[in-house]
């Protein structure tokens, strides 16, 4: 008889790598080193570091504040590389919708009312151009 042994359920899962990859994919993108992303989240920059490389495993918590920080939805972090997302009921290409999640993280960095209300005045000029 042959016993297979069992992952241990506090390791990290092969699903908690591919965010942790898409975290950093993310935070480059985005240009944010690993101190900031990790203030914004209250961790430590080293936690963060083993969020991203699969080492440790995320909470749900820590998952959504990520999602806020990096102004995704959630369901973007659990994307598997090569593959499509799942296709949204609205009629945006992929990389439209990309784009739309890069403008919410923007305008979402914004650090008072008033520059925040310059950054619409901005992005309304640019919506009426052909």
């Amino acid at each position: 008889m042959s016993i297979t042994p069992k992952r241990n359920p506090r390791s990290p899962s092969d699903m908690d790598r591919v965010v942790g990859k898409n975290v950093r994919r993310l935070r480059l993108e985005r240009k944010l080193t690993i101190v900031e992303l990790a203030e914004v989240l209250g961790i430590s920059h080293q936690q963060l570091q083993k969020y991203e490389t699969g080492a440790n495993r995320l909470s749900a918590g820590i998952i959504s504040g990520l999602a806020e920080a990096l102004g995704v939805p959630i369901e973007a972090l659990f994307i598997i590389s090569g593959k499509k997302p799942v296709k949204r009921n609205d009629s945006r290409s992929g990389n439209l919708d990309e784009l739309h999640q890069q403008g919410v993280y923007w305008l979402g960095r914004a650090k008072s009312e008033a520059t925040l209300k310059q950054m619409v005045d901005i992005l309304k000029v640019l919506a009426t151009k052909p």
